[in-house]
């Protein structure tokens, strides 16, 4: 069994295929963390140690024992309130105004499959053959009337445990929950470095690491947003942890919307790891017989580097939050109109690149934004998603029509949650977005959010989306979001601290009857590109946009980082012209399609029309590459041979999972004068195994590849890249 309850000892032990996560009540009734690390049996109560360490810190009334200490003790749900002075899971604010709460052990579940959470994203089981268990722990304060149900989901061959929160008003009187967070590690002992991947907008999620020191860490967002600048994704680990050595911790928030992660050192050289809700802007009351949920975190542990953590995650994600048909298919190879057209486009004009996409070997068109109301521009018309006829040449259907004849699959760009007041559903509905009342609002890209924590405004949506996809033709959806959430108010709200929370849900609410409607329907994520890159979203929309910095050199290191908590599935990856309309770097066309193809969502964006007959064979040979390695991309276990930041190459590997295939892929990113010769060296091969080279033929030793590697070409210039293909001989 992968949860077990040993009644003599009190304890909680649940079970991964490589990890053991220890917990227990103690005498008082306080749930205790002992355990999270490789795999092992037996009672680990040992590992608290007990002793009068100071008049300073508290013990609870009802103890009397100065040994004993909250501010001291390993803690499974901290809380605010009896003594323990660290960063809390959980503030909550009494009837009377003040705050503190006492939790103690009430009960206890322990039931087959993983637990869902309705209404918000959650990591989901496939019956039996997962072996999935729940354990439920409910912890009370009977003077509040409040209960604290615990949430443990186990995926014993996914090496991942997942924790969540429900807060419940069990009382007579209301409550309003200040803080709340879905889950924490309690480490009593080891010097550790805390690993963030932070950035901005076209700059996102670069790996950022630091030595975790006495004192508080923190990254969070307060956005609204998961955000461009921090990633809800962190990972702790020993200080001298590598891709393949080294114990490591991760945490990773199935939520779309602010949060916050922290790691603390203690006076006592404690580590605490935690992660959820922002405080920021938020208090939630709760009315007698209300709840609140803390949205999901998906932990795991790996005693063999950062390349296991990340290995454990992609699988994760991919089969168990990603859903639908698209979970497991091949993604079509599209052209976007957007660098290609930019405003400037008609039904014409879009049909004659959709030929020419075909002509490449294409799969799709994707019209992107200025297709409806009266959008010339970015400064009107978002909220009016009704087709421009005149400049399509008819609706949304008969343009898509147009595409499939000449043999491409069609999509649009959407941005449903935004609004401009420059449009008709802005002048009918100004209380519709969210803006403070009596203070003129703050714009982002001349546009208002609207408020999708009401149901009237999303129920508007749904509607206007539904008449454009009812018509038919349309195979994809670009769903964007492109600012941040500044003026929380909305007009529909008991209390304005419950907006930014029930906003997300809201948005989970559209999204979900969106895909109800349209199972078949391909929605891509983003958010002024990788803003909102988190695995809340990806329950909905199987891939996203990376960012939007499409320069081949500064993807390398975003997708990089990208990779320590993803999987290579949900990458939106193109190819786009030079010089870049970001940074103005010119790169070839090969090494930007090589980049691009380590993504599960490959395609293009630039005026295909404006291409070089040589331009034009190099995208065909790309298509038809992409195709062959397209699987390995999506389901194979991705190893990172360099760090792009620092390394004269830039190289990754993928490998199937039964080591048969391989594909080693290098971008040479620094040269110079008669410089040395370079040397990928693969790993996750079959140790004294055979494999040969696809393209020539030619075999190698997997012990000595993995050993010494494999020379590139002598002299290599800027930006030459390579891509060798491997198979193993049985």
């Amino acid at each position: 069994m992968s949860l077990t309850y040993n009644a003599s000892a009190s304890t909680f032990t649940l079970s991964t295929e490589r990890s053991t996560y220890q917990m227990k009540v103690d005498q008082y009734g306080y749930l205790l963390h002992l355990y999270y690390g490789a795999r092992t049996e037996g009672d680990l109560s040992y590992l608290i140690t007990y002793a009068d360490r100071s008049g300073m810190c508290g013990c609870p009334h009802d103890v009397a024992d100065r040994t004993y200490s909250l501010d001291v003790l390993p803690q499974e749900f901290p809380f605010q309130g009896e003594g323990d002075m660290r960063s809390p899971l959980l503030m909550v604010r009494g009837t009377d105004g003040t705050f503190g709460c006492d939790l103690r052990y009430k009960s206890h579940e322990i039931r087959p499959g993983k637990y869902g959470l309705p209404g918000l994203p959650a990591v989901y089981d496939e019956g039996e053959k997962d072996a999935a268990q729940t354990l439920s722990i409910t912890l009370a304060d009977e003077r509040l009337g409040l209960e604290v149900e615990l949430l443990y989901g186990v995926m014993p061959a996914y090496d991942v445990i997942t924790r969540a929160a429900v807060v419940r008003n069990v009382g007579s009187g209301r409550l309003t929950v200040a803080k709340l967070q879905s889950a924490c590690l309690d480490l009593v002992a080891g010097d550790f470095d805390v690993i963030t991947f932070d950035g901005r907008h076209a700059m996102e999620r670069r790996p950022s690491r630091r030595p975790v020191t006495n004192g508080s860490f923190s990254v969070g967002s307060r956005r609204g947003m998961s955000s461009n600048q921090y990633n809800p994704l962190m990972i702790l680990c020993d200080r001298d942890a590598t891709e393949t050595a080294g114990r490591c911790w991760s945490m990773s928030f199935v939520y779309s919307g602010g949060f916050l992660a922290e790691a603390e050192r203690d006076q006592f050289e404690q580590t605490r790891m935690q992660m959820g809700l922002a405080s920021d802007l938020f208090s939630y009351p709760l009315e007698p017989g209300e709840k609140i949920v803390a949205p999901e975190v998906i932990m795991s542990f790996s005693a063999a580097g950062l390349e296991k953590i990340s290995h454990n995650l992609h699988r994760c994600i991919r089969e168990r939050v990603c859903r639908g048909p698209w979970r497991d298919s091949p993604r079509p190879v599209l052209i976007n109109s957007w660098e290609a057209c930019y405003f400037d486009f008609t039904g014409d004009k879009l049909v004659e690149l959709a030929k020419k996409a075909a002509e490449l070997g294409l799969d799709m068109l994707v019209m992107d934004d200025g297709w409806f109301g009266a959008r010339s521009d970015d400064h009107r018309g978002l909220g009016d998603w009704k087709p421009n006829m005149e400049k399509l040449g008819g609706t949304v259907a008969d343009l898509a029509r147009r595409v499939n004849e000449v043999g491409l699959g069609f999509g649009i760009w959407v941005e449903p949650e935004m609004v401009n007041e420059d449009s008709d559903l802005f002048r009918a509905h100004p209380d519709w977005a969210l803006t403070v009342p009596g203070k003129p609002p703050v714009l982002g890209r001349d546009q208002l959010v609207l408020d999708l924590s009401r149901a009237d405004v999303r129920d508007n949506l749904f509607e206007q989306l539904s008449a454009v996809l009812d018509q038919g033709g349309v195979d994809y959806v670009k769903w964007d979001y492109n600012r941040s959430i500044v003026d929380v108010h909305s007009r529909a709200a008991s209390d304005q601290g419950k907006v930014l929370y029930d906003y997300v849900l809201g948005l989970y609410d559209l999204l979900e009857r969106v895909r109800t409607r349209y199972p078949e329907l391909l929605i891509e994520g983003c958010s002024a590109g990788g803003g909102r890159f988190d695995a809340g979203m990806l329950y909905y929309t199987p891939q996203i946009w990376t960012s939007d910095n499409t320069d081949a050199r500064n993807r390398m290191e975003i997708q990089y980082g990208t990779s320590f908590g993803y999987p290579c599935s949900a990458v939106g990856a193109h190819v786009s012209a030079c010089p870049n309309e970001i940074t103005g770097r010119t790169i070839p066309l090969g090494a930007r399609g090589t980049v691009a193809m380590a993504g599960g969502a490959f395609g293009y964006e630039l005026d295909l029309m404006e291409l070089n007959d040589r331009a034009c064979e190099i995208i065909k040979t790309q298509v038809k590459t992409y195709r062959q390695i397209e699987g390995l991309v999506r389901e194979g276990l991705l190893y990172r041979l360099s760090d792009p930041k620092d390394a004269d190459v830039s190289a990754w590997e993928f490998v199937s999972e039964d080591e048969r295939e391989a594909l080693v892929c290098a971008v040479v990113t620094r040269v110079d004068g008669y410089g040395k010769a370079n040397y990928v060296v693969p790993r996750g091969l079959t140790p004294g195994a055979t494999y040969r080279m696809v393209s020539n033929g030619t075999e190698f030793s997997a012990d000595a590849l993995m050993s010494m590697g494999l020379p590139l070409t002598v002299p290599a210039g800027p930006y030459e890249n390579f891509m060798y293909r491997f198979e193993r001989v049985d």
